[in-house]
């Protein structure tokens, strides 16, 4: 990855090659080190979560055998080839689909929803089903259907990673069944969703949002200056105009939103404003994401964070995607927090 002007986000200019995008599809540095062990289960959900994780790692590290084709509500020794963990925001579903990933030894890869669906447009579907069908397990963090091409695509990928005995795990805030709802005619696509469902065993976690308990709301925004003072006290830390950088995002590949946010200690924004346009909405909920996955905190002035979104996105068919980055936005909110803005 090469990159300039890294005082700012919209000066930073990624450049990562297909062998690093494929060698890039491991657990993000906020969940590298984590394991069922560390899990603080606070609900018994939860607890049963982990116990069936268990087993469903178990049953990959185990001999091969025939599988089952019984849809069952969680992991039994013997199941399908896949477990999909629903469940709110901030429950630690990513934190279990990574602990999974590192208690299975490899081939294995690990990476968001559209992390997948972006390899298979570099690629092609073929050489993307050619380069993930070596693998024991696919872990697929924030599993979403935003449209009908998304729907037939991992329908058929899926159907063949499986077809050649890579088992599957992924986590969403919805149910397989109900993919796709209020974001297009999903009841066109029934077949393939249906599809798509069969591969799963449903594990329901459900629970308080970890990030947020017993905590505040979104901090106060800050003032320009105390932008300009915590910058100045973290080398390599970099200050953007926020609508600059909403209108530098659409100027780089979703893939590379990682690699523009690697190596930044801070991000400081100013002039945050709530987003009423779509397209706009959810590039930044991906480089949120991408912040979050690296712990890179966030010093903003402007609205709050919790008010990233306008109230009729919040009740769009993408409202979970928004809460989401909601949820996370403040959290690297209060990780930003420091005497300094006293």
């Amino acid at each position: 990855m090469t990159a300039t002007g890294g005082s700012t986000l919209v000066g930073r200019r990624p450049e990562v090659g297909t062998d690093q995008i494929l060698a890039d599809l491991v657990p993000p540095p906020h969940f590298r080190g984590v394991s069922f062990d560390s899990y603080i289960p606070g609900d018994p959900t939860q607890e049963a979560a982990v116990a069936a994780l268990r087993v469903f790692a178990d049953r990959i590290e185990a001999p091969s055998g025939k599988r089952r084709g019984l849809f069952r509500r969680a992991a039994p020794p013997e199941g399908r080839a896949g477990v999909y963990l629903d469940g709110g925001f901030g429950v630690g579903k990513t934190h279990l689909l990574a602990s999974l990933w590192q208690s299975v030894t490899g081939p294995k890869t690990y990476g968001t929803f559209v992390e997948y669906t972006n390899l298979v447009g570099l690629l092609g579907f073929r050489q993307a089903v050619d380069a993930l069908k070596v693998n024991r397990l696919l872990c697929i963090d924030e599993f979403e259907l935003d449209d009908p091409g998304d729907t037939v695509l991992m329908s058929t990928l899926l159907g063949e990673l499986v077809e050649a005995g890579t088992y599957l795990a992924a986590t969403s805030n919805t149910l397989p069944e109900k993919l796709g709802e209020g974001r297009f005619a999903a009841e066109d696509f029934m077949r393939e969703i249906q599809g798509l469902s069969a591969h799963f065993d449903i594990i329901r976690i459900d629970g308080e949002d970890y990030r947020h308990r017993g905590a505040p709301d979104a901090p106060a925004p800050w003032s320009e200056e105390q932008v300009d003072r915590a910058i100045a006290d973290v080398p390599g830390a970099t200050k953007d105009d926020f609508r600059d950088v909403i209108a530098f995002l659409p100027e780089v590949h979703p893939s590379r939103y990682g690699a523009l946010v690697d190596g930044i200690p801070l991000v400081g924004l100013t002039g945050v404003r709530t987003l009423g346009d779509q397209a706009q909405a959810l590039r930044l909920v991906v480089l949120i994401d991408r912040l979050y996955d690296r712990d890179v905190p966030i010093v903003a002035s402007g609205v709050p964070l919790d008010s990233l979104f306008s109230e009729q996105l919040l009740r769009s068919g993408y409202r979970k995607k928004y809460y989401r980055a909601i949820s996370r936005a403040v959290a690297l909110a209060r990780e930003g927090q420091s005497p300094s803005s006293e």
